[in-house]
C-alpha cells in the first residue's frame, strides 16, 4: 500500500513537472524569436556612396560690390529747350551716339555772324596787301587787322563749337541707366541729361585681411554668385592688387576683373566672391556630408559585411560639396553618407540608395 501510494506520488510530481519544463520550453523558443526580430528591428537604414578622386581647391570666401569700369554722367555744355531725346533707359549706346537735341538755333545764328565777321576781315586785309604803293597803308593798320582776324576766327570756331554741342552725344560705349528731362524741359548749362554705365564687364571690389596678402596674385582666378540667385555665378580674375593695408581696418582693396556678356549682373549689386588660392588633383574625395565632427576631428563610417565601421580621417581642401581626405579611407570604400548620426561602431546596418528604393516602389 505504500508502494503504490508513493508511485502515485511520484506520478503526481510529474504531471506537475511536465507543465512547467514544457512552458519553460516555450519561453525559451519565444525569447529566441524576439531576439532575431530585434535584431532585424535595429539593422539601421543608411544611404551609402563610393570613395572616388576628383580636383578640389582652397578658397577664401567673401562679400564684393559690383562697379562698372566706366561710368559717364552725361551733360550738356549748352543751355536750351530739349527739342528731341534719341535714346531712352536701358538702350544700349555706342561712344558718339547721339542722345538728344537742343534747339540750337541762337548758336546757328552767331555762328554765322561770326563767320560773316571774317569773311568781312579777310577780305579787308587782302585789299591793303594788294596795293602797290605800300606808303599809303601804315604797318600799325595791318597788324591791327591781322589781330582782328585771329579774333574774329576764335569767336566764330567758339560759336562752331557750340552749335556742335546742342547735339549732346555718348562719351562711352554702355548702356543708359538713368534719363533726368523730358522732351520741352529747358535744361542750363552743365546740367545732367543722361546717366550711362558701361557694363559688358564690371569690376567687383572686394576687402581681404592682412594675413591673405601672401596669397594672392594677378590672374587669380575668382568665383562671383549673386546673392539672390545662386545660379548666377561667373568666373573673375584678380587685375589689381592693393600695395598698402588699411590701419584701420587691416584690409587691402582687391580688384576682379567679371565678364558680363550675357547681362547677368548690374553694376551695384552685392555679390559672393570666392578666391582660388591652390587646386589639388586626382586626390581622393567624398561628400562633406559624410563626415562626422568629433572634438575638431573628424570620421567617416565605412560598411563592411553589413556592420558600420567607425574610421577617423584627415581632411584637406573643400569644394562643391566634396572634402578632400588625405588619410582614413581609400577608394572604392563603401561610405555612409546619410544615416550616420544614428550609429554606432559595429552597428548592424541596412544600406537603402535612392535608386533603390525608387526600383522597389516601383
Amino acid at each position: 500500500m505504500s508502494k503504490g501510494f508513493g508511485k502515485m506520488k511520484n506520478l503526481g510530481k510529474l504531471t506537475i513537472l511536465l507543465p512547467v519544463v514544457l512552458a519553460g520550453a516555450l519561453t525559451a523558443c519565444s525569447q529566441n524569436q524576439a531576439e532575431e526580430k530585434k535584431e532585424e528591428i535595429y539593422a539601421i537604414p543608411v544611404e551609402t556612396a563610393l570613395v572616388s578622386t576628383g580636383n578640389v581647391g582652397s578658397f577664401y570666401s567673401t562679400t564684393a560690390t559690383l562697379e562698372a569700369p566706366e561710368e559717364a554722367e552725361v551733360v550738356t555744355r549748352v543751355a536750351g529747350l530739349i527739342e528731341k531725346l534719341h535714346i531712352e533707359e536701358g538702350d544700349k549706346v555706342k561712344k558718339g551716339q547721339l542722345l538728344a537735341t537742343i534747339d540750337a538755333r541762337r548758336q546757328l545764328y552767331q555762328y554765322q555772324q561770326s563767320q560773316a565777321n571774317v569773311k568781312v576781315i579777310e577780305q579787308e586785309l587782302n585789299r591793303l596787301n594788294k596795293m602797290t604803293n605800300k606808303q599809303f597803308v601804315s604797318a600799325d593798320a595791318i597788324s591791327k587787322l591781322e589781330f582782328n582776324l585771329q579774333a574774329a576766327k576764335a569767336q566764330r570756331d567758339l560759336a562752331k563749337l557750340q552749335l556742335t554741342e546742342s547735339e549732346v552725344r555718348s562719351p562711352i560705349d554702355g548702356v543708359v541707366a538713368k534719363r533726368h528731362v523730358k522732351a520741352g524741359n529747358m535744361v542750363k548749362e552743365f546740367e545732367p541729361l543722361f546717366y550711362v554705365v558701361r557694363q559688358n564687364e564690371l569690376h567687383g571690389i572686394v576687402h581681404l585681411p592682412e594675413q591673405q596678402l601672401a596669397s594672392l596674385k594677378l590672374d587669380q582666378n575668382a568665383t562671383i554668385t549673386s546673392n539672390l540667385n545662386s545660379q548666377y555665378a561667373s568666373i573673375a580674375k584678380v587685375i589689381r592688387i592693393s600695395p598698402v593695408v588699411d590701419a584701420e581696418s587691416g584690409t587691402f582693396k582687391v580688384t576682379l576683373l567679371l565678364p558680363n556678356s550675357e547681362d547677368k549682373f548690374k553694376a551695384g549689386m552685392f555679390t559672393r566672391a570666392e578666391l582660388q588660392y591652390d587646386t589639388h588633383t586626382d586626390v581622393t574625395v567624398v561628400p562633406y556630408s559624410a563626415l562626422i565632427n568629433q572634438d575638431n576631428s573628424y570620421a567617416i563610417y565605412t560598411v563592411n559585411e553589413g556592420k558600420a565601421q567607425l574610421n577617423d580621417v584627415k581632411v584637406g581642401y573643400q569644394q562643391n560639396g566634396l572634402v578632400e581626405i588625405t588619410n582614413g579611407v581609400n577608394q572604392g570604400d563603401e561610405i555612409v553618407i546619410r544615416g550616420q548620426h544614428n550609429l554606432k561602431d559595429q552597428s548592424d546596418v541596412e544600406v537603402i540608395n535612392p535608386t533603390e528604393t525608387k526600383i522597389a516602389a516601383k
